[in-house]
């Protein structure tokens, strides 16, 4: 107004609490109070040149006052000075420019613009390919161009960006935020801000946040619809039908939050009432999906809302903490239809993420269908399952256990199982049966003929273990699925934990099966048995078989746990039953091994643990 020349020659009335407010917000590290400070400096300088004259008036707030700033203390300390000099009051708050209307004042409220604006400043750095623009001081511009399929960082300009370049597109960007109808600061702490405008999302940093300021500007650069993606009439079979929990899972940037947006308008666009869950919201959804964030800090409180606004279906974007996978199964065990956006490297992370917070058993009320997306198409739809079986390495019918399970969609293989074992929740992958399993070798031979995918095991099993342990961790590949693994006699039992439950933490890390022995077992263990001494202990064991199981009959061992050998190579522990005999699914890799050492004549004993 100042530079139109509408108030030259005027007086202008700074209040000093106006002054203390913008203090303390820059102390604060937020970006308002340094864009406020910018602004009274340039007041400054206008009259110095004698365009206006400044002066400022009234008293600082005192500690009193500042507690009650949410009262509107502060804003009243503004009020009277402007009654005081009789001047006009010119704000940009609606509540203040109610109450000073209420006191008599004569107010000019600064209404946020609906005519079109001019560009941002920082408009100038992106092109109809450019994905994000990085602007750091001291560093040149640096954008990310290209498609989400294919995209790389390319450098702007040569000249660096510089701190005062930076300070007057952050304060910009401030100015608009707060006078565009669609902008907003979706998020401001001590050195950090996040705005909202339109389809651009922008964080601009600095110390003691950062080591130096930083804008990041980000924006879509396609509106995708749900058509457009592959597998598209499976989803929209599943969504409009009964299956209405679905989880989008991939890596960041491969295209999770475009495919949730297009589920969210094709829904809203058939009829159904969607809602969406984000913190910060960056979908970019019509004018009549309403998004929402997190309420006093809290998704649990947004939840609450939801269940009385009633929606068809909440799109929750971005799961992270234990609170938004909770309240992300409260809603859907409410009845709500619920899409997630989870990152993840693989639907196993995904399952894992979520069974470590929501019980098992109710995981497919949860999660029906579980959608991968990577570099903007989706890679595969899972469906999962539950149902009462035998998990695949469990040999027994008393391990008869609830499992859910996760198939692919397309080819109904079955890919992981998720189950209790010991307390622990499993997540064990599931292998094809259509890849034969790898013959069990002794220690010595397997040395020789060890594969590269065994060594990176070898390597994350004793690591895992190490943590227990100041000795060598021997591990010993015994097959695709399992190790035996000998370490310091004193620390079998904190490697193993109460219940078995560090084991079998590792063991769901690792996803193989561990069987920790004392190395003193290891090194008194006879490297050459006498082949008479077998035979004088009773020539082996029997085996029996029908066209289901295959039974190991050891009457003599009823109610042990023993290690089960075929000549001199361990194959695997188990425990007899009362009735003396070891049950094995005939179809399990362990009992085809048996059946092959079997009737290559090798004798099959047992030896109690």
């Amino acid at each position: 107004m100042i530079k139109t020349g509408e108030y030259n020659g005027a007086s202008i009335v700074i209040p000093e609490a106006v002054i203390a407010e913008l203090e303390a917000q820059a102390n604060q590290g937020r970006e308002i109070g340094f864009s406020g400070l910018t602004e009274l400096q340039a007041l400054c300088k206008l009259a110095e040149e004698g365009t206006i004259e400044i002066k400022f008036v009234g008293v600082r707030p005192t500690l009193e006052q500042v507690k009650l700033a949410s009262g509107g203390e502060i804003d009243a300390l503004i009020r009277n000075v402007a009654i005081e000099h009789e001047a006009r009051f010119i704000t940009s708050d609606v509540v203040q420019a109610e109450v000073a209307k209420a006191k008599g004042l004569d107010v000019i409220y600064l209404r946020p613009q609906v005519e079109d604006f001019a560009p941002l400043g920082i408009d100038q750095f992106f092109d109809e390919h450019t994905i994000a623009v990085y602007l750091k001081d001291r560093v040149s511009p640096m954008a990310k161009k290209g498609t989400v399929k294919e995209m790389h960082l390319v450098r702007i300009r040569d000249q660096p960006a510089t701190d005062h370049e930076l300070r007057n597109l952050a304060q910009e960007i401030l100015e608009r935020a707060k006078r565009d109808p669609d902008g907003f600061i979706e998020l401001e702490k001590r050195g950090v801000t996040i705005i909202q405008i339109g389809s651009m999302r922008i964080a601009i940093t600095r110390r003691p946040f950062s080591d130096g300021m930083e804008i990041t500007a980000v924006r879509p650069i396609a509106d995708v619809t749900l058509e457009q993606f592959n597998k598209s009439n499976i989803i929209k079979t599943r969504i409009v039908g009964d299956k209405r929990g679905l989880l989008i899972a991939g890596p960041p940037g491969g295209g999770k939050t475009t495919l949730a947006q297009s589920i969210a308008t094709y829904l809203a666009d058939h009829g159904y009432v969607v809602k969406t869950m984000e913190a910060p919201r960056e979908l970019q959804v019509p004018d009549h999906i309403t998004q929402y964030t997190s309420l006093d800090g809290s998704m649990a409180n947004t939840a609450d809302v939801l269940l009385l606004v009633r929606p068809d279906y909440v799109v929750f974007d971005e799961l992270r903490k234990n609170e938004d996978f909770c309240v992300f199964a409260d809603l859907r065990l409410a009845g709500i239809g619920m899409v997630g956006v989870l990152h993840a490297i693989g639907a196993h992370d995904a399952l894992q993420r979520f069974s470590d917070r929501v019980d098992f058993g109710v995981l497919p009320q949860i999660v029906n269908t579980i959608i991968f997306v990577d570099k903007g198409e989706i890679t595969n739809i899972y469906d999962v399952g539950f149902t009462i079986k035998v998990p695949e390495g469990m040999s027994s019918d008393i391990n008869l256990r609830p499992v859910t399970t996760v198939s692919d969609n397309e080819t109904g293989e079955l890919i992981f199982e998720i189950f209790k074992y010991d307390g622990e929740t499993i997540v064990m992958p599931v292998m094809s049966p259509t890849i034969a399993p790898a013959p069990l070798k002794v220690p010595t031979v397997q040395k020789e003929e060890e594969t590269t995918q065994w060594k990176i095991l070898e390597k994350d099993i004793q690591r895992e273990i190490g943590r227990y342990t100041d000795g060598y961790v021997d591990v010993h590949m015994l097959s695709d699925s399992k190790a035996l693994v000998y370490i310091e006699d004193k620390d079998v039992p904190a490697a193993i934990g109460k219940g078995g439950k560090n084991i079998a933490a590792i063991v769901n890390k690792v996803g193989i099966g561990i069987d920790i022995r004392p190395r003193s077992e290891m090194e008194k263990q006879p490297s050459h048995p006498p082949q008479e001494e077998e035979l004088q202990l009773g020539g082996g064991v029997k085996i029996r078989m029908d066209k289901k199981q295959l039974a190991i009959l050891c009457p003599e061992q009823s109610g042990k746990i023993v290690d089960v050998f075929a000549g001199k190579e361990y194959l695997f522990t188990a425990t007899v039953n009362d009735a003396g005999e070891i049950h094995l699914a005939k179809n399990s890799t362990i009992a085809q091994e048996l059946i092959k050492r079997y009737n290559e004549g090798d004798i099959i004993k047992l030896r109690p643990v």
